[in-house]
Order: C-alpha cells, then structure tokens, then sequence
C-alpha cells in the first residue's frame, strides 16, 4: 500500500477489509451481506443516473462517454456493473489485497478497470463524471476531510453518490448486536461511534461546497430482502452535487 500518511485511510480498517478479500466473490463468505446490498445499491445509482443524464436512460450502457470513480471498492462488487453501464472507470482501495483479487475477476470477466491500492486523497485525476463510495465514510479517520478529496475529483456537472449506515440505536442492534453475530457480517467491521447520522454528512457535504438533491433509506424487508425505502434508520443513501448559485 502507499504511504498513508497523507490520507484519511486508517490503517486498522484497512488491514481488516484486506483480511476479507479472498472470499470477497463467494455470495455465501465474509461479504455476503454485501452481495445482498449490491442490487439495490445498484438500483440507486441507475436511477441517479437516469435522472442526471436523461439522454441516455433508455440504454443498457447509460455512463457511456463518462469517466467513474468507485472510492473503496473492495475487491470490485460494484465496480464490475459499474463498468458494464459503460463508465470508463478508475477503482480506488486501501487493501492491496482487495486490489489483486479485483483485477483477477475483472480480467477474468473482459473488463477494463483501472484498479489501484491509492488513497483518494493521492489521485491526480479529477472531473469525474460520477463518483460512488459505498459504505466506506465510517471506516475513515477524517470524514471531513475525506469529503473534501471526494469532492476535489468530482466533475462540475458530476455526481456524487455515498451510502452509510445511520448511527441509531436500531442500527447498533441490526448491525452489530445482531449483523456481527450472527447476520454474516465479521466481527470487528464496524464502530458504532463513527456512523454519520444524514444531517451530519449532508453538513460535511455542505461544507465541502456540495448539495444534496436526493436521498434514501434502505431498510430490510422480510419479503423482500433489502429494499429503497423513506426509513433511513439503519442505513441510507446520498446523491450531491456541486452546489449552484
């Protein structure tokens, strides 16, 4: 891994999503509740998508023409459809072992990504058209300055599109009382003290010179696995903007 120490990367965290990045690919091992994720997630972002580039919504490639950063990308769950919507993508971890297992499956599926064990704050490229960090602002050591480098390399008609769990007692419950138990997710990956409720990172994002234009929650649904929802308790979604005068 690259020197950290310019970086909002904690090395802890880093060390422990590395641990993970064999199995990353199995849906039934220590990311499985990731795979779970996934397809909503996706959901999310396509619509964003839709939305922000409506010329394009009807394709099977909508991000055709736009370059993509996907920051904590683990070993590639997300960065994979992202790069079949047609992104010409660039793919950012702390784990250099989520790296090469990434660029493993992505060759072995056809796809060109640009992996790379680099912090964000350490990327020399900027203006990208559509920026995705899934689950990773609560694992960071300056979320306020980790917002600003997010920001920095985000295009000025770009999106930014951020998901996080919210810090609720619910959220404590699901996710660690229960999810590091005996719900699939490992032990140790979360701290509770370091969730973002929305209005903490909608004001970080403020800060940064962003605004937010939508935002959803993402609940469990018995029926229905994991489902968009205006129930932001235990985790939610962002999408921001540069903000406009």
């Amino acid at each position: 891994m690259e020197n950290i120490a310019s970086s909002t990367i904690d090395p802890r965290e880093a060390a422990h999503f590395g641990t993970m990045a064999a199995d990353w690919w199995d849906p039934n091992g220590s990311s499985a509740m990731l795979h779970k994720l996934n397809p909503v997630r996706l959901r999310y972002i396509r619509d964003a998508v839709d939305r922000h580039w409506p010329e394009q919504g009807d394709g099977f490639r909508p991000l055709a023409g736009r370059r993509a950063l996907d920051v904590g990308c683990g070993a590639g769950l997300l960065a994979e459809p992202l790069a079949r919507l047609g992104a010409s993508l660039t793919a950012l971890d702390a784990a250099e072992e989520n790296i090469a297992v990434a660029r493993n499956h992505a060759a072995g599926q056809g796809l060109a990504i640009d992996y790379r064990a680099t912090p964000v704050e350490r990327l020399e490229e900027g203006d990208f058209d559509l920026i995705t960090c899934m689950e990773v602002i609560e694992h960071v050591a300056d979320p306020a300055a980790f917002v600003g480098a997010l920001t920095d390399r985000l295009a000025p008609e770009g999106l930014l599109i951020l998901s996080t769990p919210n810090r609720t007692p619910l959220s404590r419950l699901a996710m660690i009382t229960i999810g590091e138990s005996i719900g699939g997710i490992p032990k140790g990956t979360h701290d509770w003290r370091k969730f973002l409720n929305p209005e903490e990172l909608a004001r970080l994002l403020d800060n940064a010179g962003l605004e937010v234009i939508d935002s959803s929650g993402l609940s469990f649904s018995p029926a229905r696995g994991f489902i968009l929802s205006p129930n932001k308790a235990i985790n939610y979604l962002l999408t921001a903007r540069h903000r406009r005068s």
